[in-house]
């Protein structure tokens, strides 16, 4: 075989582009993975979903916030944290990832290269820049797993300090004591609660009336409530128009309202658009949509047979675990193999807020607008040992089930470990468990597991109150 051909040839090395190329290495594959910066990881690990998950947790450290609840008194620091007690310990798991990867790599034998890839025609790629430039590959198959970076809106002026969009927040010279968060998504709402919990003056304006409306709705309701209370400010139904960075100290934002807002600093969160201007994708025979987005099957594969695409790229949901699975299915399908035949069809959703949130399957919204009837079970945080223990006082458990055979079909959390929580749901669902299962299982003693077997009680109760009042609706509370 050529130095320069390859069974597959994956661009970008970020989660799904790394999981791809080890997956098609432990396949016994020849890889080629090309990536434009040296830092392998993409946005997951470099700018995004590691980082930010990262300093959500040193901002509870650093501010106490957890022990203030638990004990009642002020443990954080006794001084004004600074921008490095902020982002050491980010820097240090961001390191340790990224060398986790580049161990798998290597150990799958997958060829690294710098630069920035473009089509010269369907099999063919060039690289350009990086440390060699002007290579050349041929590729049997191609993987495309670009990423995602985020928009930038003309209203806002970037090439002042103090105005960051999610990326460039990692690069804070110093921490805001005022911060607008524009776009309350899950990005914004995460960096929103970070921010607060660090003392600073959070104000999130969102166009919309509804916090992150993909959640069920009790969820999206408790979660506002528990981030306005801890010093999240909401401004709804409300966009920037202006940004006036030309006064003396602070920045003044104009909303649609006619309201001014003064801050510090300004993180704007207004969506994604895919990384796929510098591919050429023309040669390739690919067209992208919007936002510069790539059709896909459900294989992943292009309108190219040979070229498959994944992770950001590719569109919602775009979540870090969700694009490596993608990634997968894709390289087995190419190469024939049965490891991976399809994703699942549950997928978890975690929100890092604070506190956070999780969900995977139905809500009451979706259930009851295809006339579904169903049963709710919940459990407090509040009424468990565990959550007793860690101080959450606020959270709570909630499962749906499908009325006529009682069968599991939504978890949500809300509260400390929701995203760790979820699972229980999503493999008892995987299973298409019914309320028997998690009727029978013995959960330790005291653990967060546990909720599920009184969230379990919970609608057991409720079904046979129902069912003692002939006629009620199944799907009322």
């Amino acid at each position: 075989m050529p130095l320069d051909s390859y069974d597959l040839v994956v661009i970008g090395g970020g989660p799904a582009g790394a999981a791809g190329a080890t997956a098609a290495g432990l396949l016994g594959r020849r890889v080629a993975l090309i990536e434009k910066v040296p830092e392998i990881g993409g946005a997951g690990i470099n700018t995004g979903t590691i980082p930010s998950k990262t300093l959500r947790e040193t901002a509870l450290a650093l501010s106490g916030w957890r022990s203030r609840r638990l004990f009642g008194v002020d443990l954080s620091l006794r001084r004004e944290a600074t921008v490095a007690d902020f982002t050491r310990h980010q820097e240090q798991v961001t390191t340790g990832e990224r060398r986790r990867i580049e161990s798998w790599l290597g150990h799958t034998r997958v060829e690294r290269l710098v630069g920035t890839a473009g089509f010269i025609d369907p099999h063919t790629l060039r690289v350009e820049g990086g440390d060699r430039p002007g290579t050349v590959l041929r590729g049997k198959y191609v993987l495309i797993a670009t990423g995602s970076s985020p928009l930038r809106p003309p209203e806002f002026p970037f090439d002042d300090d103090r105005v960051h969009d999610s990326n460039q927040i990692l690069e804070l010279k110093e921490l805001p004591r005022t911060l607008a968060v524009v776009g309350a998504g899950v990005i914004g709402s995460e960096y929103a609660g970070t921010f607060a919990a660090l003392g600073a003056e959070v104000h999130l304006i969102d166009g919309r009336d509804v916090l992150l409306p993909f959640l069920d709705g009790e969820v999206s309701r408790a979660l506002a409530t528990a981030m306005a209370a801890n010093g999240v400010r909401f401004h709804w139904n409300e966009r920037v128009t202006r940004c006036d960075a030309t006064r003396a100290g602070r920045l003044t934002l104009t909303l649609s309202s006619g309201a001014e807002l003064g801050c510090d600093g300004v993180l704007v969160c207004a969506g994604r658009a895919s990384n796929t201007g510098d591919l050429n994708l023309a040669a390739a025979g690919l067209t992208p949509g919007k936002r510069g987005l790539i059709p896909v099957d459900r294989h992943y594969r292009t309108a190219a047979p040979h070229i498959y695409a994944a992770g950001d790229v590719i569109g919602p949901p775009a979540l870090a675990a969700t694009s490596m699975e993608q990634a997968r299915v894709a390289v087995c399908h190419a190469f024939e193999s049965d490891i991976k035949g399809d994703i699942a069809p549950l997928l978890p959703t975690g929100v890092y807020t604070i506190p956070e949130a999780a969900m995977v399957g139905e809500t009451e919204e979706a259930l009851r607008a295809r006339g579904v009837a169903f049963v709710v079970g919940r459990a407090p945080y509040a009424a468990n040992p565990r959550g007793r223990i860690i101080g959450d006082e606020a959270g709570f458990l909630k499962l749906l089930f499908r009325a006529d055979d009682m069968r599991l079909v939504g978890v949500h959390v809300l509260g400390e470990l929701a995203t760790e929580v979820v699972h229980v749901g999503l493999v008892a669902m995987l299973a298409e468990g019914t309320i028997e299962l998690l009727n029978r299982a013995c959960f330790n003693y005291p653990t967060l597991g546990d909720l599920y077997k009184y969230a379990t009680y919970d609608a057991l109760l409720r079904r046979a109150g129902i069912a003692a009042h002939e006629g009620e609706a199944l799907t009322r509370k």
